[in-house]
């Protein structure tokens, strides 16, 4: 887990100023080694889960909550272009939306294709659907770190997508207008990589 290595790192550092060993040091690295073998523990079961392979459906209604950004926008694009190519989608307030079986929910809360763990609802379908696509995989990375927020990945192209990404969402209220400029522009992001990888590039 990101946030714990941070809270890990920053005990050392401040343990290492402590030439008093003030009384809390023991405290606080217990506490956080007690967290780390909790998140340790819970770490194969959710990459278990997230690595069940399932079949891809066809004309499936797949509903998320409305306001679509960064990660709802690339999962939706995912799942047009390479998993359910007649898919619809269903915008909804999660407050009001109540499910009807056979849809499929993602980012959602309870949905079928949402966060796990330390990973993006865009890198649970990648890993659900079993995509090995290195392109795909280099815009996960990037939908990661602009969505969680961690710098897990720390790629020199995160800051220009979620610029481009929050143009889209300030100049575009519409959910269906988002999806289809992020799609243009995710397209364009998919055969970039997928060429510079043809081109021997890293």
């Amino acid at each position: 887990m990101a946030v714990l290595a941070r809270l890990q790192k920053r005990v050392g550092e401040v343990a290492a100023l402590d030439f008093f060993h003030a009384r809390g040091r023991e405290t606080v690295e217990g506490l956080l080694q007690e967290l780390d073998e909790k998140v340790a523990a819970r770490v194969p079961r959710m990459e278990s889960a997230a690595a069940r392979a399932v079949e891809k459906p066809h004309g499936a209604t797949w509903v998320t909550r409305t306001g679509i950004h960064v990660d709802r926008m690339a999962s939706a694009w995912l799942i047009r272009r390479f998993i359910d190519p007649r898919a619809t989608f269903k915008f909804v307030s999660s407050r009001e939306h109540r499910h009807h079986p056979g849809d499929l929910r993602f980012d959602m809360f309870d949905g079928e294709f949402t966060h796990q763990g330390e990973l993006c609802s865009f890198e649970v379908l990648l890993a659900r659907f079993a995509m090995t696509d290195v392109a795909l995989r280099a815009i996960a990375e990037i939908v990661h770190d602009i969505d969680l927020k961690d710098e897990k990945y720390g790629r020199p192209d995160n800051a220009g997508f979620e610029h481009l990404i929050n143009g889209i969402a300030m100049a575009h209220p519409e959910d269906e207008v988002r999806l289809q400029r992020a799609s243009a522009v995710l397209d364009d992001l998919y055969e970039y990589f997928k060429r510079r990888r043809r081109g021997g590039e890293t």
